[in-house]
């Protein structure tokens, strides 16, 4: 059975990092990052709302197509709207995939030096993607919403399993990750 994986994090915690380590080691596993997907979109930083609502749409059809195909998908993505979440449940439900929800965890203060961090010294188009859209959005306070909308949304989804954050560790991330998983396994049979 494939599983169509929801890692949802406040910025700058590490979905990334850990979604990459996930599809890495899966074959033909998605890596549905719909930050990429919104930047590959013309001008989108004039229109970030639209752009976004069309970034997640497009993603809800590419993550069809792989699950469909019997491929399991992550998508590492601040979910703040309960809506988003139960598309992606809704999308799990009729492609009859698992669906498992994946919060990594952290305080206001860490989410604010690591967004910093990575901001002063980003990576990748994606990072400064990012960076953009939290100043259009107005800054520490835009990351402040996020993480209460964060909080809100777990709040409201009692099958989400929480793994907190640690900048530095990624390996202890992964193997937390990995232990949820295969909790989430259905058993043979």
């Amino acid at each position: 059975m494939s599983r169509l994986i929801l890692l949802n994090g406040p910025p700058a915690s590490g979905k990334s990092t850990l979604a990459r380590q996930f599809v890495d080691a899966h074959p033909l596993a998605l890596d549905l990052d719909i930050d990429i997907v919104r930047g590959q979109l013309g001008a989108w930083t004039d229109r970030p709302s639209e752009a976004g609502l069309l970034a997640r749409r497009l993603a809800i059809a590419m993550a069809r197509t792989a699950l469909e195909a019997g491929h399991d998908v992550i998508v590492p993505q601040l979910g703040a709207r309960v809506e988003f979440v139960e598309q992606l449940e809704r999308l799990a439900r009729d492609t009859g995939a698992a669906f498992v929800e994946v919060v990594l965890t952290a305080s206001k203060p860490d989410v604010h030096e690591w967004f910093a961090a990575r901001s002063a010294d980003p990576a990748t188009a994606a990072d400064r993607d990012a960076q953009l859209l939290v100043d259009q959005l107005g800054g520490t306070d835009a990351l402040d919403r996020m993480h209460d909308g964060l909080a809100h949304v777990v709040a409201s989804r009692p099958r989400t399993r929480s793994i907190p954050a640690r900048r530095g560790s990624a390996d202890d991330v992964l193997h937390a990750f990995e232990l949820v998983l295969a909790d989430e396994r259905p058993a043979p049979g």
